[in-house]
């Protein structure tokens, strides 16, 4: 009996363009071609949640990876040229970056040597618990349209640096594009010369090489595939250096985007409550038909204690005085907030900003250690000035704030006097006081200070602090010194905070982006090997799924790639091996698996007149583990069997002891004659895939599971891979719904829980699989 278990089965409505399985849990990550990135459980096949395509993300998922904790799910979008990072757990996007390419395939991979230098690291990591105080928790949402920001978002965000320990998210796209990402959000490595697209990504866990498959196109020609082995030694070199940098300025990016967040909160405070009375006040000019300024308007009021018959209509009717004195609450209760958010938020992240920024510094002027690596001194400390900057503006903001708060209370005071007037009451005599509100250089009302400095624009403010009298600023104009002095932050003192954070991100985004320029160069191409082309005839495969695909050996620390060339041998399976050092020779590098007569038939078989002499082909391979490959194999159209999912070992074929002479002026198709051969037989690892044209397998050894998807893309089957498989009463209901082999690829196959996640053991269909079903039957 197969000792695989079918444990799920989907008809999907969308065809699915990539699959990865979690690292950690069994959950699997889909995304189709609507758009949609799901996540589904193991058993039964059950969806946990989905993301639907974002207009500000994107709507054409290209590539899936997960974090190596499983925490983290990474995808690419191609028409917005963004990588995303999403919470494995409340499917949220946590963060994105744009890219000048779009992506093609990506790889995250967790660095696993050890050293005493890096242990240290590891246990010291965290150090800057000691010196500076917790970032406080975002606040929900203020407006109540926009629900974008939450506070439990907020704790994510702070949690995406993960585990100390070194991952580098690799990404790869056409015209040779290649970076690295350390804990995928610092891009550390742009590396050039990368020729043709790249279709699949491998980095060695000792950070020694990279290895990538490449599809080069020429005039003329058929695509040709081919195996690049990169050069990575400064990286695995210099791996304490660039784990502690790593880490800093991975720190430095998610305070970053802390501070937008910030700021973000603070804007929505100042827009709900008072733009409010902004509208009304402008609404009441546009009104007008008179070139009569607003402030104009109130000093009349204020000077003659008569106002025009359309002021004194705003005031009495639609403001009234039991909503002045609701106004005027508001308008401190949102002051109140944002000058909490400026001083437990921007001031606390600034502060942490500053400390990163300076132990990145120290590392620089150790040029022993970090100046391979591309860290410039003059660079961090434009950065750490820029920051200090940003305090500065932000102290300046929680001064205005002071000021207005005075203004708006002297105002709506000496505005409910004029209303009391205008309605006939009694004026208490400790209200009757005139104090100077306006500011006729302005063209515009202008009690409001607060709202120019939230302003994402770069015009100067309207209304600047006034520095007149100020004798600190003062002695800095009249000493020539200090003036000009590297130890004191500019204050830009015309510009908004808005205007000051861009900035600031720009010097700090030109700090960041030196190293990966300098270890980008010191990557070199150390291997370039063509293995066949591509008939231009197989353009409609979807090529997310083609062979070959990469993996890394951690223990023996070696690269495999597996691949098929069906034009020159179709019943057999190409392995390539190289070792994570580049220039260190691989005996029995390259092997042929011969599938001709890979399977053994039981005594039923035989009984029932089946040929002996099956002959097969491989549709697709995954590394299961280091021992094993996880293949999909197709009878010969003669044979009529179907398809079969199997469990090849490696250990015989990998044993083989004759060598193969790679001549370097040919490609591999036009010598592959003379590659050794090793014929397999398997007992029990395999299994026949009934009513199923199967196409597609993605696995995860470590968790023993695997999921294998129709030629069509929207037939699933998940299994678990070590365990005996249940008589057929116990198997799911949709396994031996149609006895006709292409029953599923027409009919939604009836599952324990709904597509959309509505019901966990009913047997009814949901409203999304008939749907599917029609969609199917149409198409």
């Amino acid at each position: 009996m197969p000792a695989f278990r079918q444990v799920g089965e989907k008809q999907l409505p969308n065809p699915v363009l990539c699959m990865a399985w979690s690292p950690k849990r069994d959950l699997i990550a889909l995304a189709n071609t609507a758009g949609e990135l799901l996540l589904h459980r193991l058993a039964n096949f059950q969806r946990v949640w989905s993301l639907p395509p974002n207009e500000n993300t994107g709507k054409e998922i290209t590539a899936l990876a997960w974090r190596p904790d499983g925490k983290i799910l990474a995808f690419s979008l191609g028409d917005t040229k963004v990588v995303v990072l999403c919470d494995a757990e409340k499917a949220e996007i946590l963060h994105l970056f744009p890219l000048e390419n779009p992506v093609s395939c990506m790889h995250w991979m967790e660095v696993l040597e050890e050293s005493s230098v890096l242990n240290s690291f590891y246990t010291s990591e965290d150090e800057s618990n000691l010196f500076l105080p917790k970032l406080p928790t975002l606040p929900k949402s203020y407006s109540t349209t926009s629900k974008i920001f939450s506070e439990e978002k907020s704790d994510e965000i702070l949690n995406l640096l993960g585990e100390v320990r070194l991952n580098i998210l690799v990404l790869g796209g056409g015209s040779g594009f290649v970076e690295l990402y350390a804990y995928g959000m610092y891009k550390i490595a742009t590396l050039p010369g990368v020729p043709g697209t790249c279709s699949s990504l491998c980095l060695s866990s000792d950070l020694k090489s990279l290895s990538i498959i490449t599809e080069i196109r020429s005039a003329g020609n058929d695509p040709e595939i081919c195996y690049i082995q990169l050069d990575t030694g400064l990286l695995s070199d210099c791996l304490p250096e660039v784990t502690r940098m790593a880490r800093k300025f991975t720190h430095i990016s998610t305070l970053l985007q802390y501070l937008r967040l910030s700021l973000t909160c603070m804007c929505e405070a100042w827009e709900d409550i008072l733009m409010q009375m902004d509208l009304r006040l402008t609404k009441f000019v546009q009104e007008k038909n008179t070139s009569t300024q607003v402030q104009d308007e109130f000093l009349e009021l204020l000077l003659w204690g008569q106002s025009s018959p359309e002021l004194q209509a705003l005031l009495m009717n639609q403001l009234t005085v039991k909503g002045l004195k609701k106004l005027g609450q508001s308008i401190e209760t949102s002051y109140s907030s944002i000058q909490k958010l400026v001083i437990s938020h921007l001031q606390s992240g600034s502060e942490a900003l500053l400390y990163h920024l300076s132990e990145v510094k120290g590392m620089s002027l150790w040029k022993q250690k970090f100046q391979p690596l591309g860290l410039d001194s003059a660079a961090i400390e434009d950065a750490i000035t820029a920051v200090g900057s940003f305090t500065l503006k932000a102290n300046e903001l929680l001064q205005v704030i002071d000021k207005s708060m005075k203004n708006f209370k002297a105002f709506f005071r000496w505005l409910y006097v004029a209303m009391l007037r205008m309605s006939e009451e009694h004026v208490p005599p400790e209200l009757n006081k005139n104090e100077e509100l306006f500011d006729r250089k302005g063209k515009y009302f202008n009690v409001e200070r607060v709202g120019q400095y939230l302003k994402d624009e770069d015009e100067d403010l309207v209304s600047p602090p006034n520095t007149k009298g100020n004798q600190w600023l003062k002695f800095l104009q009249e000493s020539t010194h200090l003036k000009e002095s590297p130890l004191l932050f500019p204050s830009y003192s015309q510009k908004s905070l808005h205007f000051v954070k861009r900035m600031m991100e720009g010097v700090i985004e030109l700090c960041l982006q030196k190293p990966a320029e300098v270890i980008g160069k010191s990557v070199k191409q150390a291997v370039c090997l063509p293995l066949y082309t591509v008939p231009e005839s197989s353009e409609n495969t979807p090529r997310l799924f083609e062979l070959p695909s990469l993996y890394n050996d951690k223990k023996t620390n070696m690269h495999y790639g597996v691949f098929c060339m069906p034009e020159i041998s179709p019943c057999k399976l190409y392995l390539l091996r190289k070792f994570t050092d580049p220039f260190r020779p691989v005996p029995n590098a390259l092997m042929a698996i011969d599938l001709s007569n890979v399977l053994s038939h039981s005594i039923d078989d035989d009984a029932a007149g089946a040929s002996s002499d099956c002959v097969y082909s491989c549709q697709d391979a995954r590394f299961y583990d280091d021992e094993t490959l996880t293949v999909v194999l197709r009878a010969s159209e003669e044979d009529n069997r179907g398809r079969v999912l199997a469990q090849l070992p490696l250990g015989s074929a990998l044993s083989c002891e004759e060598e193969f002479n790679w001549d370097p002026s040919l490609r591999l198709d036009q010598q592959s004659g003379a590659i050794p051969v090793k014929g397999l037989v398997l007992e029990n690892q395999w299994r026949d895939l009934e009513n199923m044209k199967a196409q597609f397998v993605a696995v995860n050894g470590i968790r023993k599971v695997a999921c294998v998807l129709s030629s069509n893309l929207r037939h699933v089957r998940v299994y678990e891979m070590d365990v005996e498989d249940e008589e057929d009463e116990e198997r799911p209901e949709s396994q031996n719904a149609s006895s006709d082999q292409d029953g599923l690829e027409e009919t939604p196959a009836i599952q324990g829980e709904a597509e959309g996640g509505e019901t966990e053991g009913g047997g009814q269909r949901s409203k999304e699989q008939l749907e599917s079903g029609e969609a199917l039957e149409l198409s």
